[in-house]
């Protein structure tokens, strides 16, 4: 009877046990479940945008009527998408709204300079009305905020020649962004000459264009540029994004 008592008594000891150390681990997976999940509401959100630095190429032309044209560009995409062309905008100058700009991301910048000389291409832009010879431009894109270029569609570019790249940009970064939002243009896109790298393309998004103007006439903002070892004088075009 007492070897029976202890027995008894000595399973329920280990059910006990068990019921303990089981606990425990759910509580501890649970833990690792919380701990993990913390972690992941708190990890930095995964970078959006293209993987820089990044080759373009801008297409500038001037066209009869630009929804004749839109249709043979947008019917036109394979013959892009050969040459290792991907589509990232079509703008339209404010002011002189035949006169546009493709953006195209590059793949392969051998095929992107041999794309002129496809024997269909001359034929699409007659289709479409292209009424210049097209002037194209590869650059390097080493600076891109993809937020800004979504939010509004006005569009400031500026192209100019420096005298030394690596000083200009110490220049500009010392005006800084804050600075050039609080004049009505945030950052958008920053890139370098891939023919001739002494060339800088800078996209903006207009916030106010009223400040915009101000800012680019003001002889402070001309001695920034001068500091900086701007060569020339900067080609200063305002588009609307047209890229839908």
């Amino acid at each position: 009877m007492k070897q029976m008592f202890k027995l008894i008594l000595a399973i329920s000891f280990a059910g006990i046990l068990f019921a303990c150390n089981n606990n425990s681990s759910e509580k501890k997976e649970e833990a690792k479940v919380s701990a993990d999940s913390s972690a992941k509401a708190n990890a930095a959100p995964a970078p959006t945008g293209p993987t820089l630095p990044m080759d373009v190429v801008t297409i500038y032309h001037t066209v009869k009527d630009y929804k004749t044209w839109r249709m043979a560009f947008d019917t036109d995409t394979a013959r892009r998408k050969d040459a290792g062309f991907s589509f990232v905008a079509v703008e339209r100058e404010a002011e002189k709204p035949n006169n546009v700009k493709i953006v195209l991301a590059v793949s392969d910048l051998a095929k992107a300079k041999a794309f002129p000389a496809d024997p269909g291409l001359k034929a699409a832009m007659d289709k479409g009305g292209v009424i210049s010879k097209p002037e194209m431009k590869f650059w390097k894109i080493v600076r891109f905020s993809p937020d800004n270029q979504k939010t509004l569609d006005s569009r400031l570019e500026i192209v100019h020649k420096v005298k030394n790249y690596d000083a200009w940009l110490k220049v500009y970064d010392a005006e800084g962004a804050a600075t050039r939002t609080a004049n009505g243009m945030n950052d958008v896109a920053l890139g370098r000459g891939i023919d001739d790298s002494t060339l800088v393309h800078i996209v903006f998004e207009i916030t106010d264009l009223t400040k915009v103007k101000a800012r680019l006439a003001d002889p402070a903002f001309k001695k920034i540029m001068m500091d900086a070892g701007v060569i020339g004088k900067p080609s200063i075009t305002f588009y609307k994004d047209a890229s839908n």
